[in-house]
């Protein structure tokens, strides 16, 4: 098989980060999402835990969720993003691999062998996944998913020109409600093996 890179960007509450997960165990390969975030805040000596000034803020559970790195000014987060780019570039030249997020189907445009997958939801689906798979409560779930999805779209944007749901820059978009973590995986990782055996 090829070497292949697959991005998967996701709406919140989606369950995009298990479906990838289960999809790099069914395909053998690496997944990489938060360590994406991680690697970043060392390279630049920033912790994660502690990027913005609103502590009782970035002490919630959901902060790291919705940013990852900060509310910091923009040239903070360039930065971040040239540094993000560089270890998502890395990643894909290395080895077959899913990367989740932070514009990875961007950044890997003119790569050869790219999947870049979109994972979406009904809004009352996404809404009891959160309450019921992330065990939030159920006006954090609400304020969350808009709260999220606005931070996602506005990043996407700033940095790719396009939305995550942009169906000119994806090559599969999927309701994960329609059969659940499992089966979407499967499906998913099927299509990998077919597309690039």
């Amino acid at each position: 098989m090829k070497k292949y890179t697959i991005t998967i960007t996701r709406q919140f509450g989606s369950l995009g980060r298990p479906i990838a997960k289960k999809m790099s165990e069914i395909l053998g390969i690496e997944y990489y999402d938060r360590e994406i975030v991680d690697e970043a805040a060392k390279k630049i000596k920033l912790p994660v835990s502690t990027v913005s000034n609103q502590e009782e803020i970035a002490r919630s559970n959901f902060f790291y969720m919705k940013l990852p790195l900060g509310n910091n000014t923009s040239d903070i987060q360039d930065h971040i993003f040239d540094v993000q780019r560089k270890i998502i570039t890395e990643l894909a030249e290395k080895e077959s691999c899913i990367i989740v997020g932070r514009c990875a189907d961007y950044i890997l445009q003119d790569k050869e062998n790219l999947m870049n997958i979109y994972i979406y939801a009904p809004y009352e689906n996404r809404f009891l996944n959160c309450v019921e798979y992330l065990h939030m409560k159920q006006d954090v779930a609400r304020k969350m998913i808009y709260e999220v999805d606005k931070a996602r779209a506005a990043y996407q944007m700033r940095y790719a020109k396009y939305l995550p749901e942009d169906i000119n820059h994806r090559n599969i978009l999927i309701d994960s409600s329609f059969m659940g973590i499992d089966a979407t995986a499967e499906y998913l990782a099927q299509m990998v093996k077919i597309k690039f055996e």
